[in-house]
This record gives C-alpha cells, structure tokens and sequence, in this order.
C-alpha cells in the first residue's frame, strides 16, 4: 500500500504537501464560514459565486495551464505557485483581522487564487510523475489523494475549533505559514533523482495538441464527460454540507468541520484502498459514480446530523474511488510528453463545471431548500454511471448473457489495435 514512499523524493514531497493541504482545508471551511455567517445572512448563492470565481480560472485559462505544466520546470514553477497561494492567504488574513474585509473582498481573493491554482493543479498532479517510475505512479496517485484527504479530515475538525476560538482571521493566517512546508520540500528534493523528461518541442498547435490527443481517445472523452457531470453538479460539497448543517440542522462552525471530516474519513478510505488495487478502468468508474449518486441520495433524506454525517463516509468513499480511478487512468496510459495538457484538460473540467453549477446548487437551495440540490447532485452520479455503461457497450461490447441460468455480464478484452501502455495499465476486462 506505501511502496511509493521509498522514494526519498516522494516521501519529502508528501510530508511538506500534507502540512499545506491541512491549512488549506482549514481556509475553506473559514472562507466559507466568513460568506454564509458573517458576510452574508446565510446566501448560499453568495457561497456559490465564491466557488465559480475559484474554480472557474482553471477552465477560462486553458490550454496555458497545460501548456506550462508541459514545458516549464515543473518543481520552479510549484514553488512560484505555492509562494503566490501562501501570500494570498496572509492578505485575506490581515482584511480580517482589522475587520475591514467585505464580500466584494472574498470574490477578489478567490479569483486570484483560482488563477494561481490553474497554473499550480497541473503541474502538481503531473510532478508525481517525476518523483516516481511508472511502475509505482497508480500508487503514488493514490497515496496523493489519501494526504489530500488526510487534511481533507484534519482542517475542518481543526478549523471549527479555531474559527469557535479565535476567529476567521487567523486561520486564513496559519494557513498562509503552512505553505512554508511544502516550499522547504520542493527546496531539498533531489533533482537528479527526479525522472522528468526533456520538455516536449514548442511547436505551432502546440497549444491545442491535448484537446486533439483526448477527442481521438473514446475513452478519455467518456472520463471527461462523467468528471463534467459530478464537477458541476455533484461536488459542491462546500454549499451541500454547509447549507445541511446551518438551514436544516440548525448547528454551529463545530457540526460543519464534524460533517465535513465525516466525509473525508470516507474519502480517506477510498484513496488507501484504491493504493491497494492495481490500474482500475471503466467498469469500476462506472460502479463508484453510481454509488455516489445513490448514496447522496440516502444522505438528502437523513432526518438528523449524526446520521448524515454517517451517510457522507461514503458518498466520500465514493467519490474518491472514483475521482482516484479516473485519474491513475489517465495519468498512466497518456503519453508524458502529454501528460500535462491532459491533466489541465481534465482539472479544468471538473473545476471549470463550477462556476456553473455552484450558482445553480446555490439557488435550488435558496429556491427548494438544501435536500433538493443534494438530489441534484445524485442524479449526477447515475448520469455518469450511464455514460460510462455507453461507453462499454459501445466499445467493448457490455452485454448481459445466460449461462446455467444466471444472468452474466459479459466485457470484450481491449481490441488488439489498442497500445500496450495502455493494457498494461489495466484496461483489461474478460
């Protein structure tokens, strides 16, 4: 389950990571917090915008971002990002610490730092490529995504505490000092240890050459449209959960970090199982999609928080499974010289759905109330488990067949005109 972790490089480069991600985590649930409770009287629209502007940067600028995770030194260009993203926390820290901030503020910061993190994104999922071989890359995605989700668990469980103690303003401070780690990581990696590869040649089109690589690829066009579903419509997380404990269960900045990490223990077990498997492919994209539809279905019903809070363990289990799985797929069977123009595709798509569909949840649960905008979001989840059946009918004859009287389904094996990188990185169904 850990075997990527003997790299001297990856293990530096997981620990200064985990540490960042614990304070990022903590500056979502405080900047959340600041627009629902302070800001505004309870707006989840106001939430919503603050989503788009965030995440809508990734979409508005691509192919740049892939662009440059491509062909720029991918370590300088993290610590350029990670230093941007640290001094944009410690600015929105001290707006509120003098008690100066206002809405306008937050719309302000979070479009920056959406900018900052369509450059950052890429080339942070890209550079686990160069910390490891291949052979050990389906791990290490997977052990990137159980530190991610490790302070997915730890910062709001620590930001309740602190936001209840302290205030917002501090810790979007402590958030800013936690970009200090993974700066010293990326300081004293060993660079002739790193496996990076001679940039591509900048050539015209070069620009466009992911759009092109991915529409030629049946497979990846079917993983984008199911991460364009769940992006825009079922991983607002942030309003979801957030509207469920202030509008429906009526409690404090403490319940919200508690239903919060309750999901993130699932998301935690999702990315430690999927270190265990090898390469997933579309049958197990297709199985955790319609989970999460089915689960943030069961979890729009519950009648109290403790059992939301139970029922969030696994639409988080699995929507990482299935966030994990698409993105080992695409890592590993896409060529490096690629790999960062895809990878930009795919974050803007996921990213780029917010600004979308956050205003849209935003207003269900102005309009309906937060149980209909979690039932939106699953039926999200079945949508995206119904591209993926098309897919495998489409292009590898998905059929149901009888043999000793069950009901069997039956999956073609890759044709064999498919790349070996591509069966090797297990794609393969019988």
């Amino acid at each position: 389950m850990f075997h990527s972790l003997r790299s001297y490089n990856y293990r530096l480069w997981a620990a200064g990571a985990l540490v960042s991600n614990v304070g990022t985590w903590m500056q979502r649930i405080g900047q959340d917090w600041l627009v629902l409770t302070v800001l505004t009287q309870h707006n989840a629209t106001a939430v919503g915008t603050v989503m788009a502007l965030q995440f809508g940067p990734p979409l508005l600028l691509l192919p740049l971002t892939g662009f440059a995770a491509d062909h720029f030194d991918r370590r300088k260009l993290l610590l350029f990002t990670q230093a941007a993203a640290g001094l944009l926390a410690l600015g929105l820290g001290v707006l509120t610490l003098t008690g100066v901030v206002q809405l306008w503020h937050v719309y302000g910061f979070a479009l920056l730092l959406g900018c900052v993190t369509a450059f950052d994104a890429p080339a942070r999922q890209a550079f686990v490529s160069d910390l490891v071989s291949d052979d050990a890359l389906a791990n290490a995605v997977a052990l990137n995504s159980a530190s991610f989700n490790a302070a997915r668990m730890i910062g709001p469980a620590v930001a309740g505490v602190l936001i209840a103690a302290i205030g917002e303003g501090w810790l979007f401070v402590v958030n800013a000092g936690s970009y200090a780690a993974v700066l010293v990581s990326l300081s004293f990696l060993r660079v002739r240890e790193l496996h990076a590869e001679a940039p591509p040649e900048r050539t015209r089109g070069s620009l466009l050459a992911g759009f092109r690589y991915v529409w030629e690829r049946p497979d990846l066009v079917a993983v984008m449209v199911m991460l364009l579903l769940l992006g825009t419509f079922g991983y607002n997380f942030a309003i979801f959960i957030s509207t469920m404990s202030v509008t429906v269960f009526h409690g404090d900045a403490s319940q919200y970090g508690l239903l919060t990490s309750s999901m993130a223990v699932g998301t935690m077990t999702g990315a430690l199982l999927s270190a265990r498997r090898p390469v997933p492919g579309m049958v197990l994209m297709a199985t955790s999609a319609c989970g999460f539809g089915v689960t943030l279905a069961l979890a729009a019903v519950m009648p109290g928080p403790y059992l939301f809070a139970g029922m969030l363990f696994f639409v988080g289990l699995a929507s990482l499974t299935f966030m994990t799985a698409s993105n080992s797929m695409m890592q590993l069977t896409t060529e490096r010289s690629m790999r960062g123009r895809v990878l930009a595709l795919r974050i803007a798509v996921v990213m780029g759905g917010t600004p979308l569909g956050a205003p849209l949840t935003g207003w269900v649960v102005d309009r309906f109330g937060a149980r209909w905008a979690l039932g939106v979001g699953a039926l999200s989840g079945i949508a995206a488990a119904g591209v993926a059946v098309a897919y495998l009918a489409r292009y590898r004859g998905l059929r149901m067949v009888r043999q000793d009287g069950r009901l069997q389904v039956r999956i073609n094996a890759l044709p064999t005109d498919e790349t070996d990188v591509r069966v090797a990185a297990g794609e393969r169904v019988t």
